[in-house]
Formats: C-alpha cells, structure tokens, sequence
C-alpha cells in the first residue's frame, strides 16, 4: 500500500479526537458475566466510535462456553471492549468492557490494571455469577458500584431484596439500568464517580 498516496489508511474521525479542554482521564471497566450487557452499555454511552472484539460463537464452544441465552446472542466479547466518555469538558472516562465467558477471565487482570472504578453489571436471572466477579474486584481492590440490568424477561426484585441476595454492603451504591440507553448508562457512571469521590473524601474502606 503507498502511505503516500490515495490508498492511505483513515484516520480518527474528528469527533473521535480527545477534546482539547480534557485535563484528566480515568480508566473504568465494566464487568459481569457472560451476555449481561457489557458490549452495549459501552457502545451506547461511548462519545466514539466503540471498539469491539467480537468473535461469532462457534460449535466449538459447546460444553467450554456458557450457553445461556445462545439462541439470541450469536457474538461474544474475546478480548474487551472500549469506549469513551467526556463527564465534563475537563474529566473523560476511558472504559474497559471485560470478556463474559470464563475461559477469557484470565484477560482480566491487565484490564484491571491502572483502574480506579468499576461497574458490575448483574442480570437477575443468573445473579450467581456476580459473586466471582465482585470477588475479583475486591481481591484488587478495585472500587465498584452495581447496576441490574434490565432485561424484558428478566424477573423484577426491590433493591433491597437484591442487596441481601448478593451479599452486598449498604456502602456500596446499587442502581437499576438499561444499557440499551444512553442517559441510563451514563447516569450508572455519575454514580460510580460520585462513589469514587465520597472514598476520596473519607478515606480507603477498610
């Protein structure tokens, strides 16, 4: 290919450049299990282009893979996803989406690396699976806040209900959400900074 020429690959798209007012950027990953929305929430709420490392589901994950949900979902997260989101002209929010299926959890190390947040989405219909996933937070100490994902199918508990099911402390923050939306993702973000900087105020939890 001539780089010289008309053949040149594309650059970012203008919106796609970081603003020139940004003064500080904070890495967050989104994680939970496989199928819980992680790819869409950081499609819907990301200021760019997202990027996806999506592999179709194959045959040869039969019996490896969690199949839950496979007769809709025929993609799945291999590697993580990435996106971005300006929460003032002077904060941006780099997001980490984490692999769902078990055998690509050994990626999630170096995306929790440098992380000073996390959100754990949760489907209530295997809410099972987020206990691993918040004990892996917590054996990092990675802060984090929990949003139930919700699915049309999915059934519905009080937040009360959830919290004690999950084992989790009041400190924690809580939120239902759609990820489907735009405004509902970027108000579970709002929530975890605002968490983030409550522990900033008082001090690491002990």
């Amino acid at each position: 290919m001539d780089f010289n020429g008309s053949d040149t690959l594309p650059g970012p798209r203008t919106g796609d450049h970081l603003p020139h007012t940004a003064q500080a950027a904070v890495k967050i990953v989104i994680v939970g299990g496989f199928g819980v929305g992680k790819t869409t929430m950081v499609g819907s709420v990301s200021e760019i282009r997202p990027l996806t490392t999506e592999e179709t589901m194959t045959q040869a994950g039969i019996g490896v893979d969690d199949d839950y949900g496979s007769d809709s979902k025929t993609a799945t997260t291999v590697a993580m996803d990435f996106g971005r989101i300006s929460i003032t002209d002077q904060l941006v929010l780099y997001l980490f989406g984490t692999p769902g299926q078990e055998r690509f959890w050994f990626l999630w190390n170096g995306l929790f690396e440098g992380a000073l947040g996390a959100v754990v989405l949760v489907d209530t219909r295997r809410l099972e699976v987020s206990f691993d996933v918040m004990g892996r937070l917590e054996e990092r100490g990675v802060p984090f806040v929990v949003a139930i994902n919700s699915f049309p199918d999915g059934p519905r508990y009080p937040i009360a209900e959830l919290r004690t099911a999950l084992d989790l402390s009041e400190e924690i923050p809580m939120v239902e959400c759609d990820v489907r939306r735009r405004a509902s993702s970027r108000d579970v973000l709002m929530t975890l900074m605002r968490f983030l900087h409550s522990l900033a105020m008082t001090g690491p939890r002990t």
